[in-house]
């Protein structure tokens, strides 16, 4: 063979292997997008009432990434079909005046909720059910639950999980980085050693109304006790895996096959801290002082919530952090599958609330999610699960027992 020839069959392979490599990505590209767009996607949690609480956030504009992760046009980019609204409220004293300040201010943020979708029915509705998103989703428009996180607006008065089931709350995180009257929170010191008596209650009257239980947050001991009193699945609404990530906020093997056994699911969270460790001491120092300044952002008023995000991101920008990928979310999703099976996985991102990773760093990228679980091979019935049927069939079954 000639050079002449050698170097023109040369140069054919390579333009040949080049233009197979871009099909096959393109063939998978294609293939993602089309089953992302055809499953109902949900995410757990999100922390987007806080810009909403401010007065002067447009859900319905889009933002740029910097300053918020989620608004309704995003949504429809990225694909997202359903949300939860996380009415969150920051762990504060455990007295009856601080009880009805921090009642007061969860009763404001559901009527908030209400309020902005109220004002924006042709784009969104809100969803009590998996019913109402499906059919939202049928009639072109986004689905928005509402949980609560941290169950401290509860006080210590039984009687508030219905009245906050009524107001659209379709689970509780039953407690922040603080212990409450319920249980021991997995960041704080032992109090209770898990859930409390009243914690039990709680649990009780939650599956009396067929209102999903969420274990996100709360202290290993606090898990167990759930999952062995409540006679329905529980959720993690915004979790990682341990084994990857040793995080107390984390679940542990032994925590993702109890959470199977229960018939639960635990919903990916996308927190890039919880992902993969990014140590730097300088920014937590920054991080606590501002904890420190902002009374751990306990009974803030609308202006210094304001303020105090706005510091919080100055010092993201002075130390910015070293955000975990795609690829690592879906080791996690991989390692959860692994151990509790395909019917316990789901994804709850945390978005506005930390949430965040190089490659879906708001939520019209989620797209990306999708695409890194079609290039592990994840098959349209896996992916349909992992995106929202795992957490509707949860919820499902609670709404079902409601009143039994």
């Amino acid at each position: 063979m000639s050079r002449k020839i050698a170097f023109t069959t040369c140069c054919f392979f390579l333009v040949f292997t080049g233009i197979c490599g871009n099909n096959k990505e393109d063939k998978l590209k294609k293939k993602a997008a089309e089953i992302h767009r055809s499953v109902f996607t949900v995410d757990s949690h999100t922390d987007t009432p806080m810009h909403l609480m401010t007065g002067d956030f447009d859900v319905n504009k889009k933002h740029d990434p910097l300053t918020s992760k989620v608004d309704f046009p995003r949504m429809k980019e990225g694909g997202l079909d359903g949300i939860f609204f996380a009415v969150f409220t920051s762990q504060g004293k455990r007295d009856q005046e601080a009880y009805f300040k921090i009642k007061s201010e969860a009763l404001e943020i559901f009527d908030t909720i209400h309020a902005i979708l109220n004002r924006n029915l042709a784009v969104a509705g809100l969803a009590l059910a998996p019913s109402d998103a499906y059919r939202l989703k049928k009639a072109g428009k986004i689905a928005v639950f509402i949980g609560m996180e941290n169950a401290y607006p509860l006080g210590t008065d039984l009687s508030m999980v219905e009245t906050f089931f009524k107001r659209g709350a379709r689970y509780i995180t039953l407690c922040h980085t603080k212990n409450n009257d319920l249980c021991d929170s997995s960041t704080d010191t032992l109090a209770f050693g898990g859930l409390s008596e009243f914690g039990k209650k709680v649990v009780k009257e939650m599956n009396r109304l067929g209102m999903m239980i969420d274990v996100s947050h709360i202290s290993d001991k606090s898990f167990y006790d759930v999952v062995h009193l409540s006679s329905l699945p529980v959720i993690a609404s915004h979790s990682c895996s341990r084994a990857l990530c040793d995080n107390p906020r984390n679940l542990s093997d032994q925590m993702l096959m109890a959470l199977a056994a229960n018939g639960g699911v635990v919903q990916m969270c996308i927190l890039s801290a919880y992902v993969k460790p990014d140590p730097n001491p300088a920014r937590d120092s920054a991080h606590a002082a501002l904890r420190r300044k902002y009374h751990d952002f306990n009974n803030l008023s609308k202006d210094e919530k304001k303020a105090a995000h706005k510091d919080w991101q100055a010092i993201d920008d002075q130390y910015p952090p070293k955000l975990a990928t795609v690829s690592d979310v879906v080791d996690h999703i991989d390692h959860m599958v692994k151990v509790a099976g395909i019917d316990h996985v789901g994804i709850g991102t945390d978005f506005d609330g930390g949430g965040g990773v190089t490659g879906c760093d708001d939520v019209s990228k989620m797209g990306n999610i999708t695409l890194e679980l079609v290039k592990r091979g994840y098959t349209k019935a896996q992916i349909k699960k992992i995106w929202g049927g795992n957490l509707m069939r949860v919820m499902q079954q609670n709404l079902d027992h409601a009143g039994k």
